[in-house]
């Protein structure tokens, strides 16, 4: 059995799908402590699963349920009251789970011809996040986002610092000079900078708090470095007319507060954090 528990496998659900058919199960409604919220699947098939419904023993038995009715819906004969279904569970009393609360999923049978039909129903919105430096933290930073509803960004004014393998929401972008990128950023981008310069961070810096004044649609802008570093920026940018209004918008040093590592991948799970915890994104409250 293959699971995969990515926030974002809606891609392997249907690559999967386009090989073999299976059961999407869904939560559709709630009541009490649940695990996962309503709207929260995964892909049964008949050797794997993707995706989640919150694990434990509510996951098992509705992994169970789920090729009970891929087996009885075979590709030539398919029941009509079997092609689809929806099933209450209580937590407690019949899982044995101490959420407590209940939980109603609906199982259907799906295949290639559903394809269509559920890329624009299970698809999540990716965040768009413009990523500026391909050093270490940046590398870490990847890596961690890449599982997340996010959409990435990568730039970097040098050559070859990208590497070959990465996901199609992983846009890499030579800029030279790297602020020129700024105006072309998805509306809405939370912006990290970390690149391999002061020079180039400072700006990068500017460049986006030009563009916040004309269209305020950057809500995040993170820059990576100490409480010294961000003095020194400040006073560079007081110089160039940023008012004081205009420069609390930048956040500087970036991360989690409490976290203090300083190994990249330290710094790449707390940045991670601080975007998941903005409002208006993907585990932010509106």
């Amino acid at each position: 059995m293959i699971l995969s528990h990515s926030v974002h496998c809606a891609e392997h659900f249907f690559a999967g799908l386009a090989q073999q058919p299976a059961v999407l199960v869904r939560v559709v409604s709630t009541r009490g402590s649940v695990p996962r919220e309503a709207g929260a699947w995964m892909g049964v098939f008949a050797d794997a699963v993707v995706g989640t419904i919150g694990g434990g023993h509510l996951e098992f038995e509705a992994m169970a349920r789920a090729r009970t009715l891929l087996a009885a819906c075979s590709e030539f004969s398919v029941p009509e009251n079997a092609a689809a279904l929806r099933l209450r569970f209580a937590l407690g009393p019949s899982l044995g789970q101490c959420c407590g609360g209940v939980v109603q999923l609906a199982f259907e049978r799906v295949s290639a011809s559903d394809l269509p039909a559920l890329a624009s129903t299970l698809a999540s919105p990716l965040t768009p996040v413009a990523l500026f430096g391909g050093g270490h933290v940046g590398h870490a930073l990847v890596r961690v986002l890449v599982p997340l509803p996010f959409r990435l960004s990568w730039i970097d004014s040098r050559d070859g610092v990208f590497p070959q393998d990465l996901p199609a929401r992983v846009v890499c972008e030579h800029s030279e000079p790297v602020q020129s990128a700024v105006s072309g950023l998805a509306p809405q981008s939370r912006v990290l900078v970390m690149s391999f310069s002061h020079a180039e961070d400072l700006e990068i810096v500017a460049s986006c708090l030009l563009r916040q004044r004309e269209k305020a649609d950057l809500p995040f802008v993170g820059l990576i470095g100490s409480k010294t570093k961000w003095a020194a920026f400040r006073r560079r940018l007081e110089a160039r007319g940023f008012s004081p209004a205009e420069l609390a918008h930048i956040t500087c040093p970036i991360g989690v507060p409490g976290i203090t590592g300083k190994e990249p991948e330290v710094i790449a799970v707390s940045v991670a954090a601080q975007l998941l915890q903005m409002p208006g994104g993907p585990s932010g409250s509106a």
